[in-house]
């Protein structure tokens, strides 16, 4: 998958359907999440039109899913309120300071394992 993201440029896209371990899910609702990637790099999974959602519990689980991957900027503001929905402590959401290039992820499908 990190070949495919590193092909891309801002605003490039591409359709793709990739496998790995779930490290992360919004705790309030489920409607994102953050799969691995190699050399402890994530995407960062949102789902097509907010459509549906994951588990609460879904961290840890092997996913695969299918969908558009892209580099995306996320403001400092945008950074902060993933930490909250994320479970992060105040103390870890005020070190947020810059905004970040992520290997974005906008899923049509997820398949989780049980």
């Amino acid at each position: 998958m990190m070949k495919k993201y590193a092909s891309l440029k801002k605003g490039d896209t591409v359709n793709v359907k990739f496998r790995s371990k779930i490290t992360d899910v919004c705790k309030k609702k489920g409607c994102w999440m953050s799969m691995e990637l190699p050399n402890k790099k994530e995407s960062f999974v949102r789902f097509k039109d907010y459509g549906f959602f994951v588990p609460l519990n879904a961290d840890n689980s092997e996913a695969i899913v299918s969908g558009k991957a892209f580099l995306d900027v996320v403001s400092v503001d945008e950074l902060k309120h993933y930490a909250k929905d994320g479970g992060k402590s105040q103390e870890e959401i005020d070190k947020i300071t810059q905004p970040k290039v992520t290997y974005a992820f906008t899923a049509d499908g997820v398949l989780i394992e049980q």
